[in-house]
């Protein structure tokens, strides 16, 4: 079954002067379960194909249909609710809310889609578990390290068992040693979940993870060749 379906896609931005074409006819197709690993030099477009992918921005053309529904054909409120419900999202910088614990940071998207029921205030604590932070659900994030609050990240990207999840350079942030052991935690909670997983990165051992990777180049999205290095 394809879960992610992206299709001629064109994303430009008017800047003074010029309209710049970041995107032009970028199309890729991942099957559910697929952990693909997106990679390109600086520039290239891979936040932007990622931030179009989870409806925070629209495309200038093309289609893109995360599991038979056309997301970029929803309106604003539409694509929210369809992100909140089954988009997961793990920033290079974390984006913890600073002022709530790493519970109630985990918890935030069920509190979003109105699903903070007791189960899934359970389902929470099981991923605090997962990640080796089980015995911190009441530290702030200024309490925690890098690593820590990247894992604190992942455990909130996951707790509504999305259908996809997006990574943008999650380990970018973080010592190598650290950044590789993040990198294993996603792709292990990933696959137990049968979740699919597109994520941006300039590491080779990301790219060497992942089941495929694509490269981000003059705008279209293409197959690695395995002789190319990550860029």
């Amino acid at each position: 079954m394809t879960a992610l379906a992206v299709s001629d896609l064109v994303k430009s931005f008017d800047e003074p002067g010029k309209r710049r074409e970041v995107l032009r006819g970028a199309s890729l197709s991942i099957e559910a379960g697929e952990l693909v690993a997106l990679v390109g030099r600086s520039g290239s477009g891979k936040s932007t194909l990622l931030n179009l992918v989870a409806g925070i921005d629209r495309p200038s053309s093309g289609r893109i249909a995360i599991n038979d529904v056309e997301v970029s054909a929803l309106g604003e409120r539409d694509r929210s609710l369809f992100r909140r419900r089954h988009i997961g999202f793990v920033f290079q910088f974390f984006n913890l809310i600073p002022t709530l614990t790493v519970e109630e940071n985990v918890r935030l998207p069920l509190e979003l889609g109105r699903a903070a029921a007791r189960p899934d205030r359970a389902r929470a604590r099981e991923l605090l578990g997962a990640v080796g932070l089980g015995d911190r659900p009441g530290a702030f994030p200024d309490q925690l390290s890098g690593g820590e609050q990247q894992r604190v990240a992942i455990a909130r990207a996951l707790v509504h068992r999305p259908a996809l999840l997006l990574a943008d350079e999650p380990t970018g942030a973080l010592d190598s040693e650290t950044g590789s052991r993040v990198l294993q935690l996603l792709i292990a909670l990933g696959r137990d979940g049968r979740t699919t997983v597109l994520l941006v990165t300039h590491s080779d051992e990301v790219a060497r993870a992942a089941d495929r990777t694509l490269v981000v180049e003059d705008g279209v999205v293409r197959p690695r060749a395995s002789r190319e290095g990550t860029l």
